[in-house]
């Protein structure tokens, strides 16, 4: 049992470790997004360099991928804990840890020389499964920091914020609160950590607002 909880772990890691800013910025532009605008393989980025559409994509499946490791996390960690006779572990705990591992995937890719993204558009996916009423709130928060401020990075900051804030305070009764909230604040820690060059732009008043690409037509 301990085997199949660190290939899925493992599984989540790589599954995180498909950058899809990468692969859209490449399937409509033919170019790498890491070397073009901001330099980061996210939505945000992709949305400038490559626009609206491929950026959706990117966000959607980003999303999807860390919905997908935390959904695999809990049910498989679920049957885990049954067949160990650990009934009283909450497969929460396989979720949350398959997250992080997706997380970490997406940040440090094994399959794009470990240069990804920084994560914010992954976490909603896993959150989703985590805490579902933390990220509805979350969503809301960004989407109105972004109309009023336009910048994204502010907007994601914020919104991370009152995710994990609210990830303890709707926590799964089930299951203690600790393990919760140290993998919840570690992926706050990663998206900060990932956000820090945004942090001192913000600070100095020089981070740029949203700038949608929009391409020309002939005639």
């Amino acid at each position: 049992m301990l085997i199949l909880a660190a290939a899925t772990v493992i599984v989540a890691y790589l599954l995180g470790s498909i950058n899809f800013a990468v692969i859209f910025a490449n399937m409509f532009l033919k170019k790498d997004v890491r070397k073009y605008g901001s330099g980061n393989a996210g939505t945000t980025n992709v949305m400038r360099v490559a626009g609206l559409l491929p950026g959706i994509l990117t966000f959607v499946f980003d999303a999807l991928k860390g919905l997908l490791a935390c959904f695999a996390g809990k049910v498989i960690f679920n049957y885990i804990f049954v067949t160990s006779g650990l009934e009283w572990a909450n497969p929460v705990y396989g979720a949350y840890l398959c997250g992080v591992a997706c997380m970490i995937g997406h940040v440090f890719p094994i399959f794009f020389q470990f240069k990804g993204g920084k994560g914010v558009a992954t976490s909603v996916g896993i959150f989703a499964i985590c805490c579902p009423k933390a990220i509805i709130i979350g969503l809301a928060v960004f989407a109105l920091c972004v109309l009023i401020s336009r910048i994204v990075s502010l907007s994601s900051l914020v919104a991370a914020v009152t995710v994990i804030t609210l990830s303890m305070v709707f926590y799964s009764r089930g299951a203690l609160l600790w393990p919760q909230a140290v993998l919840s604040i570690s992926m706050g820690v990663i998206i900060f950590l990932k956000h820090s060059e945004n942090i001192k732009r913000l600070i100095s008043g020089s981070e740029s607002k949203l700038n949608i690409r929009r391409h020309k037509k002939n005639g």
